[in-house]
C-alpha cells in the first residue's frame, strides 16, 4: 500500500510576542511524507512549551519529518481568525487537533465533533463545556486540565512570606472565565485562614488593566494575585510594568509573566502538560477513543522568581522562599 501524500498543520492566533520559533504561515514541504499524521492546533506557541511537545512525541516514537509532520500556522495575533483556521483544518481532514486553552479548543470543537482533540491545558474543561466528566470525557475532546482552586491558596502563602505584614491583597480576575470564581472561594478561604482581607476586581478588557492596579493601590492593598485570563496573557510585559509602577508585589499563574518582568509565579508546570499532551496523541495514533481517555490534572507545579523586579520595588525576597524556587531570574 502506497504513502498517503498528507501533511499535518498547525495554526496558532499568533501572539504578539510569541516566542516559537515555529509560528508562521509558511509551509514545509517534506519528501516522502509518512503513513500516520496528526494535526496540533494552538492558540499561542510558546518555545518552551512547544519544545516539550516534540520532546513528549520522540519519547513515545513520533519522529518528526519521519513519522510525523507539523505544519505551524499563526492567526497574526488575530483571535477572530481562529475559527477560520480550525474550519480549514477539518476540510483538510486531519487525523488530530491539539489544543492550548479554551480561546482554541472552543473553536475547534465548533468545527468539528469527529476529529479528535487533545487539550494541552483547560482551566476548567467541564465548565467549558469540553467534557462531560474527567473520568470520562465522553465526547471527541480530552487531554490536560489545569484547574487546581487550591493553587491560589498557595500563591497566598507565598505572598505572606515574602510580605511578613500583609493584611489586604487585591485578586485580578475575569468573571466570565470559568473556574475563576470557584479559585476566588478557595482564595477567601486560604486568605482567612492567614487572617488576610481579600479584595476582588474584575477586569474583562485589556485597557483596564493599569486602572485595576491603580484602584488595588488606591485601596492600600499589600500585594496583588492575578487569576488566569486571556484578558492578562497577551498583555504580560505590561501587566508586570503596571505592578511595578504601582509597587505592588504581583503573583501570577504562568512563568511567561515572570519572565517578561512579573514578580514571581507559583503554577502547574505547562511544559510538563505540553509533553503529556503528546501522551494523548499517541495513544490516538494507536486507536484510543478521546471519549475513553479520562482527563488528567496537574502533578508538578513550579515557583519562579524574578530579584530584578524584587530590587524595583523595594522588595526583599527571604532566602528560606529563594530555596525553593525552581528558577530564580537574577
Amino acid at each position: 500500500m502506497g504513502r498517503r501524500d498528507e501533511k499535518l498543520y498547525l495554526p496558532s492566533s499568533g501572539h504578539r510576542d510569541n516566542g516559537c520559533r515555529c509560528a508562521g504561515s509558511g509551509t514545509t514541504a517534506i519528501e516522502n511524507p509518512p503513513d500516520r499524521i496528526f494535526n496540533c492546533f494552538l492558540r499561542f506557541a510558546l518555545a518552551a512549551r512547544i519544545d516539550a511537545f516534540r520532546q513528549g512525541l520522540r519519547e513515545l516514537g513520533n519522529l518528526e519529518g519521519k513519522n510525523v509532520v507539523i505544519e505551524w500556522r499563526s492567526a497574526e495575533g488575530k483571535p477572530d481568525r481562529v475559527p477560520a483556521l480550525a474550519a480549514e483544518l477539518v476540510r483538510l481532514k486531519v487525523a488530530i487537533l491539539v489544543t492550548g486553552g479554551p480561546q482554541s479548543t472552543r473553536p475547534a470543537k465548533e468545527a468539528t465533533s469527529t476529529i479528535p482533540i487533545v487539550m494541552a491545558f483547560d482551566n476548567d474543561p467541564i465548565g467549558n463545556g469540553f467534557v462531560a466528566s474527567l473520568a470520562r470525557p465522553g465526547g471527541n475532546i480530552t487531554g490536560l486540565s489545569t484547574l487546581a482552586p487550591e493553587l491560589n491558596g498557595k500563591q497566598l502563602e507565598l505572598l505572606k512570606e515574602i510580605v511578613p505584614r500583609l493584611s489586604l491583597v487585591a485578586i485580578l480576575g475575569d468573571s466570565t472565565i470559568p473556574g475563576n470564581m470557584q479559585a476566588l472561594k478557595e482564595a477567601e478561604l486560604a486568605a482567612g485562614a492567614l487572617a488576610v482581607k481579600i479584595r476582588y476586581l474584575d477586569i474583562q478588557n485589556p485597557k483596564d488593566i493599569d486602572s485595576v492596579f491603580r484602584a488595588a493601590s488606591k485601596e492600600r492593598a499589600d500585594a496583588v494575585l492575578v487569576l488566569t485570563s486571556p484578558v492578562f496573557n497577551p498583555y504580560r510585559a505590561e501587566t508586570a510594568g503596571f505592578a511595578v509602577k504601582h509597587r505592588l508585589p504581583t503573583i501570577y499563574s504562568t512563568p511567561e509573566f515572570v519572565k517578561d518582568g512579573g514578580l514571581m509565579s507559583y503554577s502547574m508546570s505547562f511544559t510538563d502538560l505540553y509533553r503529556r499532551a503528546a501522551m494523548y496523541v499517541a495513544k490516538i495514533l494507536k486507536g484510543a477513543k478521546a471519549a475513553d481517555l479520562p482527563v488528567e490534572q496537574p502533578t508538578k507545579f513550579e515557583l519562579v522568581i524574578n530579584l530584578k523586579t524584587a530590587k524595583q520595588i523595594g522588595l526583599t525576597i527571604p532566602p528560606s522562599v529563594l530555596a525553593r524556587a525552581d528558577k530564580v531570574i537574577k
